[in-house]
């Protein structure tokens, strides 16, 4: 984390970044093909900042215009004789409202209440918050602090951002804040660099969003500790005919994360759950053996061991590194056992398949992924191919789709019918196939 004050003078003047910007032939900022933006801040003035010529501009070309907050702001004044936390934050809440709706009429801001210098504490509440607000992001552009910019909590909603980009499939735009302030041109991403070119009343409206955040770019009161936190050696940043944004990547490390903490985070060789629905799946499978599997989102690969004894050659792929590591350990000596570490439908295998597992990872899947998914398996699955989908049937926090909204999706996907089908409290399984492909019960 870089260390830096807000009131230190020195760092590249705005003059030197819009030198340094004009070297750099920027793509221009594509708001085309979308519905909704959704701008998000760290602390009420952030959106104004950092996107607030954007947030006109969406608003001017009809897209609906959603600002999220994560904090009040409540520890702008640590020092502030004057004003309390609980005064500040009432006052920069009603500050964010007159400035958003200088940018975008009719916009009411969504203020969250995570504390103020402790997002990153919270992040995964912010994470669930975001991807339920956004659903399927595919027409979606979610635009956040940069990851790099130097504050905690800007980087704090930044992560959260791309996690959020990662589960809905939404595209994202990061805004530097105080980048302009303490960073270097040269260090700067400039590859990803996109330019958003503002007209003379998209300025004009953006500074006067600007000095709505009175408490930020006045004096409280005369008495030390009130002072303007936002020289104007700094807010000249912000006056350019132009904003700048990088090209975010999408970035979910939750799962990760969690194998990497645990060696058997889904209890899968303890649980009951567990193995009673590895039993029940391997039961449904209508035929004896299989010439190629894929198991989708193979974990640690208890199931794979499982699928290894039905199959002459098995995919199991998992997007997780530390998960991978873990199969290969468990299903080392299975040399017609291929795992693989990708994500579907990029990683999808070439050839034909005629078994694909898909078992609780379908809910871990974007909207938009999930059906890249479904037109991968109608593309490879041999006319006697199966496919089988397993998935939990309780609630699932933090992603655009549960269990039974993965069925629903991938039952009206143009793949083979249902013809074997297990619930109860817990689990669904489904059995996809060609009725007339199924062997003959009565054969050897």
């Amino acid at each position: 984390m870089v260390t830096f004050r807000h009131d230190d003078a020195s760092g590249t003047s705005a003059s030197g970044w819009r030198a340094e910007t004009a070297r750099h032939d920027l793509p221009a900022v594509d708001l085309a093909a979308l519905t909704r933006v959704v701008v998000l801040a760290a602390h009420p003035d952030d959106e104004t900042l950092g996107a607030g010529g954007l947030v006109g501009r969406a608003h001017r070309l009809g897209l609906e215009v959603v600002v999220v907050v994560a904090t009040r702001g409540e520890a702008c004044h640590p020092r502030s004789p004057t004003h309390s936390q609980e005064q500040l934050a009432a006052l920069r809440a009603v500050e964010l409202d007159a400035a958003v709706a200088l940018l975008s009429p009719g916009t009411r801001p969504v203020l969250l209440t995570l504390p103020d210098g402790g997002v990153r504490d919270h992040e995964d509440a912010l994470v669930a918050r975001l991807v339920d607000l956004v659903g399927d992001g595919r027409d979606t552009l979610l635009v956040a602090p940069w990851r790099g910019d130097g504050h905690a909590d800007h980087e704090a909603v930044g992560r959260a951002a791309a996690a959020t980009a990662a589960r809905s499939g939404a595209r994202l735009l990061e805004y530097p804040v105080w980048f302009w302030h303490w960073g270097d041109p040269a260090a700067a991403p400039w590859a990803s660099g996109r330019r958003l070119d503002l007209d003379p009343a998209e300025q004009t409206t953006k500074q006067a969003a600007v000095a709505a955040h009175r408490t930020q770019v006045r004096p409280l009161s005369p008495a030390p500790g009130d002072e303007a936190l936002l020289s104007a050696d700094f807010l000249a940043h912000f006056a350019a005919s132009y904003e700048v944004f990088w090209e975010g990547a999408a970035r979910d490390d939750a799962l990760d994360a969690l194998h990497e903490a645990q060696a058997d985070p889904w209890g899968v060789d303890r649980r009951w759950y567990e193995r009673r629905k590895r039993a029940l799946l391997l039961a449904m499978l209508p035929r004896e053996r299989f010439r190629r599997g894929v198991e989708v989102g193979c974990s640690t690969g208890a199931l794979a061991a499982d699928l290894a004894a039905r199959c002459d050659s098995l995919l199991a792929l998992d997007a997780s590194p530390s998960a991978t590591t873990a199969a290969l350990a468990r299903l080392a000596g299975l040399d017609h056992v291929d795992v693989r570490l990708g994500s579907v439908p990029v990683d999808w295998p070439d050839g034909a398949v005629d078994l694909a597992v898909v078992s609780e990872v379908g809910y871990f899947l974007s909207p938009a992924a999930l059906d890249g998914l479904a037109a991968r398996l109608r593309g490879s699955l041999t006319p006697d191919g199966v496919v089988v989908l397993c998935h939990w049937r309780h609630p699932v926090v933090g992603w655009p789709l549960d269990g039974p909204g993965v069925h629903a999706r991938l039952r009206s996907a143009g793949l083979p019918p249902v013809v074997a089908e297990y619930a109860d409290r817990d689990v669904e399984v489904l059995v996809l196939a060609d009725p007339a492909q199924l062997p003959d019960p009565h054969a050897g």
